[in-house]
This record gives C-alpha cells, structure tokens and sequence, in this order.
C-alpha cells in the first residue's frame, strides 16, 4: 500500500508539472497616476525589481517607488543644452539615459554622480533606444547617420561605448530607420538582440553575440511610409517573438500592423489584422505567463491578448507611450506628463 501510494504520489508530481499555463479568462485593470507637468516620457524601466526609472523630454530623469514616493527627480542640462530623452537603460545599480537629438549625449548615473559617457554630433544623429544584456554588456541604437544603423556598444558595464562601424554592419536601405516610440526597438534575450525599423522598410536586425555579427530578415509589417513599420519588439524566448506598429498619423487604419515569429525572427505571420489595436507604440510579454499574456499601449488605449498575440481585447481607453512589467500582476505605464502603476486583478 505505501508503494501504491507513492506512485500515486509521484505521477501526480509529474503531471502536475506539465500543466500547461492556463491564460487568465477575465481581467480587470486599476490605474494610479503620478503627474509630472511639462514632460512627455517615453522611456521607462523596472528598477530594483519593483521601482520605475523614467527618462524624459525636458532632461528629466526619476525613480518612482511601489509605493508611489518619488524617489529622485534629476534634470540634467550639458552647457545650454536641455537633453530630450527617449532611450533609458539600467543595471543593478546604475541609470543610463541616452538623448535623440544633436548632439546626443548619453548620460550615467550612480550614487548621485551624474557623468556623460558618450557624445556624438552629427547632422542626422537621432538615438531610439538601448538595452542591457548584462551588466557588462549593453547597446544602443539609432537612425543611420552613414549607410547603417547607428549602434553603440559598450563592454564594460556603461563606462564607455563605442559606435560599430558600418563595415561590421547589415546595409540600410533607402528611408529605412527606426522610432523612438517607446524604447523597445531592442529586445534581448541571453545574447541575442533583435532591432526594429521602419519607415520605407520595415525588417529586424538580429546578433545572437551581443553584436558582433549580424543578420537581417523581412517582415510583413506595414512599411512604405515614412510613418510606417515596427514601433515596438519583443520576445519571449530565443525563438518566440512579436512586433507591433502601424502609421502614427493613421492610428486607426486597417492594415498588417501584428506579426508573430517562432523562429528567432527569421520569418513572420500577420495576426489580427484589421482587428484592434491598430496603432501600437509597445507591446510587452507578461512574465509568468509562457509567452501567452500580452499587453499592447498607445494612444488609443490599452490592450490584452491571453493567446500569444492572435486576438486582442481592450482593456482601457486611456491612452499611454509604452508599458514595463514589475510582476505578472504589475506594470508600469507612461505618458505624456504621467506616469502611472497599473494593477491587475
């Protein structure tokens, strides 16, 4: 009998664990808002797990807590120069905030030092975002200023960052670049990054060792325009991806704007197409969830999808930039002159 039970005892075990994730069948949203006049923020990142680091268009940089304290609130000015910032990156310890405009001036932040790391002045510099694969290795990237997209590297946590040269890179093809939407025209998983683009070409740039040798694959997204492509990447695991987007000045067209890949981004599959959301400017995996909740946000709302991207429900008229999860049932929001803690019940 103590056999039989076990057994019993064991194959429930083993069950047990191959249940597969059940995707919660109804959801509801609660939204706290933090106010934060005069900016628009477009970047944000988890932060001590449970905290939000924010970068904005008027050189502001801050950490909003759980709990909703304001933590730091910094802005930074480089002679007259008030930096718009749209790429933000952390490590354990360690802020940095990255501005698009010329010149562009990557700032580091740590135990209130605050040091400019890099600087680039050109006609055509426009940086769009940067990641950290770890905390050694992080990249950066922007609109071409030569015949390749513009990518920094750095290999020694932040301390210093170098621009690849476009020998080493994929060539650009006429009106293709990248937007700085939300911060995720990078998504990184291990080694590997994928980089979005957009406007007469919208294709995905892959490293899988941390950007040293790249690839580069077509995608069905919208694309023609200017305003057209990717605005937003990311992915699961090392095969299972989406990216998201539209045309900004067409938010609610009917058009390829949802692709899904299962094969590292080599190939994709429209989904929803001609479904809401039309226009997306950030889509993001819920952790725990084995890549089937996801979130999309943009100015017309917030959306839910408990299918891996297939189908979509809304969730919320209110209108956001971009989206960064702390928990399954956590996340945090920005806008324009807001950010906001989202809870899901």
């Amino acid at each position: 009998m103590k056999r039989i039970i076990q057994c019993f005892v064991l194959l429930f075990f083993i069950i047990s664990c191959k249940e597969t994730y059940k995707p919660r069948a109804n959801i509801k949203i609660s939204i706290e808002k933090f106010k934060l006049n005069g900016t628009s923020i477009r970047a944000i990142e988890i932060f001590k797990d449970t905290s939000v680091v924010y970068a904005g268009s008027i050189g502001d940089i801050g950490i909003i807590t759980a709990s909703g304290k304001i933590q730091l609130a910094k802005k930074m000015v480089a002679d007259t120069i008030v930096p718009h910032f749209r790429a933000l990156a952390t490590t354990k310890n360690t802020i940095f905030a990255l501005s698009i405009e010329n010149p562009a001036l990557l700032y580091k932040y740590k135990k209130y030092s605050i040091n400019i790391v890099y600087k680039e002045t050109h006609e055509k510099v426009f940086y769009d975002s940067m990641k950290f694969f770890d905390e050694m290795n992080g990249i950066a990237i922007g609109d071409p200023t030569e015949e390749c997209l513009s990518i920094l590297i750095t290999r020694d946590g932040g301390n210093s960052w170098n621009k690849i040269n476009c020998e080493n890179l994929p060539k650009i093809t006429e009106g293709e670049a990248a937007f700085a939407a939300s911060n995720t025209n990078i998504a990184i998983i291990g080694k590997n990054a994928w980089i979005a683009t957009g406007g007469l070409k919208a294709r995905i740039f892959h490293t899988s060792d941390m950007g040293i040798t790249w690839n580069v694959y077509e995608t069905p997204i919208i694309q023609g325009k200017s305003t057209t492509g990717i605005y937003t990447v990311d992915f699961y695991n090392n095969k299972q991806g989406i990216i998201c987007g539209g045309d900004y000045t067409n938010k609610f067209g009917n058009y390829a704007n949802k692709a899904l890949t299962f094969d590292g981004g080599k190939t994709w599959e429209v989904v929803s197409e001609n479904k809401a959301p039309k226009y997306v400017s950030c889509v993001q995996y819920v952790p725990n969830t084995k890549g089937k909740d996801i979130f999309a946000v943009s100015t017309n709302g917030i959306f839910y999808s408990k299918n891996s991207g297939r189908d979509w429900e809304k969730v919320s008229d209110e209108g956001f930039y971009t989206i960064r999860f702390a928990s399954k049932n956590t996340a945090w929001l920005s806008g324009n002159e807001v950010i906001a803690k989202m809870t899901i019940q």
